[in-house]
């Protein structure tokens, strides 16, 4: 542990407003005042800390002190105007390292990747400066005001991503926020509260439990959730609809239909809220909806394996990684197109109404079955 103690000073105005509040509430000094605390700054052991407090209580003096001024991040950084930001966050690295540090901090909207900056809502704004700054991995960072500008779920939320994500990396971080409903998801390694003066380890804290309850239903809750899809789709044909909620605020979507034959379920339109993403909600509930299935509860009561096909990388490679699925195809790119025109030609009695068709575009589709957690 080190000392940090900083006295910041300022001119003593002698103004008459000034000498009235002076003379009225007896303040002999105003023009400077001293910080101090005992904080880790040389130790190697640990990767987040939090400094917390009231407005006023010395939080981003002590931050800026801790690593110095290079080190201190203030705010929003500089996004150009005239690029989305998937072209701007790790422009020198591979384009996996962009989307996987979008999804990782809970930016996985695929549709906000293509927007610049300044048109993205407070809370994206708040999820790509960290989706940057995780990119960079610089070796000691301090993050002012952080999660201050959005809502308190999508704060608890954005915190438990990003420590999940930074802790990948091996740099240091130091988070500055003046609230403390944060703490238990952001799971700090110490926690500085300058309203005390208190310094506390955060280790082995338990991130509050997400209760998640799924509900089967049709498509009336979709409009809610389509302006977040990467697709613009039609309604898959004869599909079962799930919802998940927590509370009551729908936080997730997913379609489930059939194979010709009824042989195998197949999964469409996974869709998380964007104040939910980051905190494995997804994949927790499209393995929920899943395993229904596989266990025969659903209209057909028999059981059926799921395939699922997504396009999103983070996605795709979580799955490839979990025990409970199964990559079972790859395609780089979509249907015959040619193919295609010929077919909806003849569903319009040979009739075509243009010259349209789906296909021959490059997508990256990846094909998954779900196992079952048993098999894992």
């Amino acid at each position: 542990m080190k000392e940090i103690s900083v006295t910041v000073k300022c001119r003593d105005f002698e103004s008459y407003r000034a000498a009235c509040v002076k003379s009225l509430f007896n303040v002999e000094q105003a023009d400077s005042f001293t910080i101090k605390a005992e904080l880790p700054v040389d130790e190697t052991d640990w990767k987040v800390g939090l400094i917390v407090g009231p407005s006023g209580s010395g939080k981003s003096t002590l931050g800026r002190a801790m690593f110095g001024p290079a080190a201190f991040h203030g705010g929003q950084g500089d996004w150009p105007a005239d690029k989305p930001v998937i072209d701007v966050i790790a422009p020198g690295e591979p384009y996996e390292a962009a989307t996987a540090a979008l999804s990782a901090v809970g930016l996985g909207s695929v549709p906000s990747w293509l927007r610049p900056y300044e048109v993205l809502s407070t809370g994206e704004k708040f999820r790509a400066d960290l989706a940057r700054i995780i990119c960079q991995k610089p070796e000691k960072i301090v993050i002012d005001e952080f999660t201050s500008v959005v809502d308190r779920q999508i704060a608890k939320i954005g915190a438990a991503a990003f420590a999940k994500a930074w802790r990948k990396t091996a740099g240091q971080v130091v988070l500055v926020s003046c609230h403390y409903d944060i703490i238990d998801w952001l799971g700090p390694d110490w926690v500085l509260d300058t309203a005390t003066g208190k310094y506390a380890s955060g280790r082995g804290v338990q991130r509050p439990s997400i209760d998640l309850d799924i509900f089967q239903t049709n498509w009336r809750f979709w409009p809610l959730f389509e302006p977040h899809h990467y697709l613009k789709m039609p309604h898959m044909v004869a599909a079962t609809n799930y919802v998940g909620f927590v509370g009551e605020t729908p936080v997730a979507h997913l379609a489930v239909s059939t194979r010709p034959g009824v042989v195998e379920a197949r999964a469409c339109r996974l869709v998380v809220m964007p104040e939910w993403q980051g905190a494995g909600v997804g994949l927790k509930f499209l393995n929920a909806v899943c395993d229904l299935w596989r266990r025969g509860e659903n209209r057909f009561n028999k059981p059926l394996r799921t395939l699922f096909h997504t396009s999103h990388p983070a996605l795709a490679k979580v799955l490839r990684r979990h025990p409970a699925w199964c990559q079972v195809s790859s395609k780089l790119y979509g249907a015959n197109k040619i193919r295609c025109m010929k077919s909806l030609a003849k569903s319009n009695n040979g009739n075509r109404a243009g010259q349209g068709g789906y296909g021959g575009h490059f997508r990256a589709v990846q094909g998954f079955r779900y196992l079952g957690e048993e098999t894992a």
